[in-house]
């Protein structure tokens, strides 16, 4: 399935209610077969609670939907220590039942959230759609694609022998290679070569409490608009230009990106009037903003045919756009507009290589030289702290230096190179069968980290976040709604499974308790630990809302 196909036609409501009632209808189902499997009696299949909207009855068993679509249940008979069943349900009775049976009973709901996604997964896969290719939009000049020769618009077919056709493809192949010489093969003007590369090692945070160790080379699929970074008293700074101005277009001709400025001002000569797009402060009030204005800048052309250094200035990369406030940036007094000079000695040319240090440093204490915009440099010893980044989903806290360079708005952004990615039912499943493990055990990191503190509780979320994010799903399309159910369900069975008393999770401990003791759980004990878990639940659902309205 492609990205074509829409949602849009329903709304957040209609959306949030098919998202519950499907993963709600496919645990209860796992419930329901498996009882009828082995021998319980189901009295009534319910989805949602509360009172009764429509429904039939079918042998022994009543099917309904209720009003409140926010959950489910499959009635039992003998579910409850209290309940009284005549003499022909007493050998049928859930409580009844051997352990074994009880435990595949259990352990059947949790299964279904489990394995459902692999099936939605297939149905995300199967088919054609649409993905980022290989073409190199941007290489960074400080970078290993760059010492190899790779340049933007080359396009990438093979990594030490395997195949890629999409970026993500790309990326996942120097997962573990780095740090030594990896062949890729580039199709450059419809021929093919081969150019060797040695990756730089780069360690990747993937959840709040996994991180991956992958080859970075240095490429961007993306095209990068050719924004400037201007010295004090340079020739740049001297015929009006300023840091963060965007070069639109070179004498009338229009520059999108790095790669077309390097082309016209390799066929210009004499003076360069340039267009530019500059952002200026406006106050309106106690509140400042920036609007972005066009300008005219004449700029007389200085050695060099590499674009910027032609206009006396240099990319913007190296520049500090924003510092985040109480980050170990802020604390040494690094200001938006200075530009970072060298890291430990080294001289810096790229962001990507300040981020590639960072990731390996950790909380280690490193040198830090920066020229400030009068033109002073300093030079400071400083270490990452923890920072908090916040998003519409909640917060999370991540080691940071807390400085960030430009990059484009969604606005500014280019259009990069699609491919059309065509993958059969075998290749689908195998794709589906490999992601869902894959997602188990990051959740139950997660759930590990929540416990031991190393996730922040503000990362929990409730049915208002949802709410939010099938609401979302209408205009991303069906792949994302689908994917967000997928990934709802398998956070729905690992939850499930935790040993927390009124979760299937716990009766299933209780099942194996018996079939080990011989004898079961004291009514009063289970009666008791129904109680905390409950207390338990309440607290935690009242945590993910208190989130949810907090964001």
């Amino acid at each position: 399935m492609g990205p074509t196909v829409s949602v849009g036609s329903m709304q957040g409501p209609g959306l949030f209610i098919l998202l519950l009632g499907v993963l709600v209808t496919v645990h209860e189902l796992g419930h329901f077969l498996v009882a009828k499997a082995c021998g319980v009696k189901v009295i009534r299949f319910s989805v949602g609670f509360g009172p009764k909207l429509f429904g039939f009855t079918k042998g022994e068993t009543e099917y309904q939907v209720a009003l409140l679509p926010l959950g489910g249940y499959v009635k039992m008979a003998g579910d409850s220590p209290h309940e009284e069943l005549s003499p022909e349900d007493a050998q049928r009775g859930f409580l009844n039942a051997a352990p074994w049976k009880r435990a595949l009973i259990v352990v059947a709901g949790p299964v279904f959230n489990l394995v459902f996604p692999v099936l939605v997964y297939f149905f995300v896969f199967v088919g054609p759609h649409e993905a980022i290719s290989t073409k190199v939009g941007f290489v960074d000049p400080a970078m290993p694609a760059a010492a190899a020769g790779i340049r933007a618009g080359d396009r990438i077919i093979a990594v030490d022998g395997e195949k890629v056709q999409t970026f993500d493809e790309l990326r996942e192949a120097f997962v573990g290679r780095f740090d030594r010489l990896i062949p890729l093969t580039i199709e450059r003007d419809g021929k093919q070569q081969i150019v060797e590369v040695s990756p730089r090692k780069l360690i990747e945070n993937t959840t709040p409490v996994e991180s991956v160790e992958r080859g970075q080379i240095g490429i961007q699929p993306s095209r990068k608009p050719a924004v400037v970074g201007v010295q004090p008293g340079s020739p740049a700074a001297q015929a009006g230009l300023k840091t963060f101005d965007r070069i639109l277009a070179v004498n009338g001709v229009h520059t999108p990106d790095e790669a077309s400025l390097h082309e016209q001002v390799a066929r210009t000569q004499g003076p360069l009037e340039l267009t530019v797009q500059r952002l200026r402060s406006v106050e309106a009030g106690t509140v400042t903003g920036r609007v972005p204005s066009v300008e005219k800048v004449t700029v007389p052309r200085q050695p060099g045919d590499d674009g910027f250094s032609a206009l006396g200035a240099e990319p913007s990369d190296m520049y500090v756009v924003a510092v985040s406030p109480g980050s170990a940036a802020d604390k040494a007094g690094l200001q938006a507009g200075d530009r970072l000079v060298a890291f430990n000695g080294e001289t810096l040319r790229s962001f990507n290589v300040l981020v590639g240090e960072l990731s390996k440093l950790k909380e280690k204490p490193f040198q830090l030289t920066w020229r400030s915009a009068d033109g002073q440099e300093r030079t400071q010893q400083l270490a990452q702290a923890p920072l908090t980044l916040k998003n519409k989903h909640g917060d999370t806290s991540e080691l940071a230096l807390g400085v960030r360079p430009w990059l484009p708005s969604s606005a500014e952004l280019l259009p990069v190179d699609m491919v059309t990615v065509n993958l059969g039912p075998w290749e689908a499943l195998r794709e589906a069968v490999v992601i869902v493990p894959k997602i188990v055990g990051q959740m139950v990191k997660v759930i590990g980290g929540l416990i031991t503190q190393e996730v922040s509780h503000k990362s929990l979320g409730g049915p208002v976040m949802m709410y939010q994010l099938a609401s979302e799903s209408a205009d991303r399309g069906l792949d994302y709604f689908l994917s967000l159910m997928a990934l709802i369900s398998i956070n729905l069975g690992v939850m499930n499974l935790l040993p927390i008393p009124i979760l299937d999770g716990f009766h299933l401990l209780s099942a194996f308790w018996e079939g080990i003791r011989r004898r079961p759980i004291p009514v009063r004990v289970r009666e008791m630990a129904n109680v905390v878990g409950l207390i338990l639940l309440v607290a935690l659902m009242g945590l993910a809302l208190f989130n949810d309205v907090t964001r």
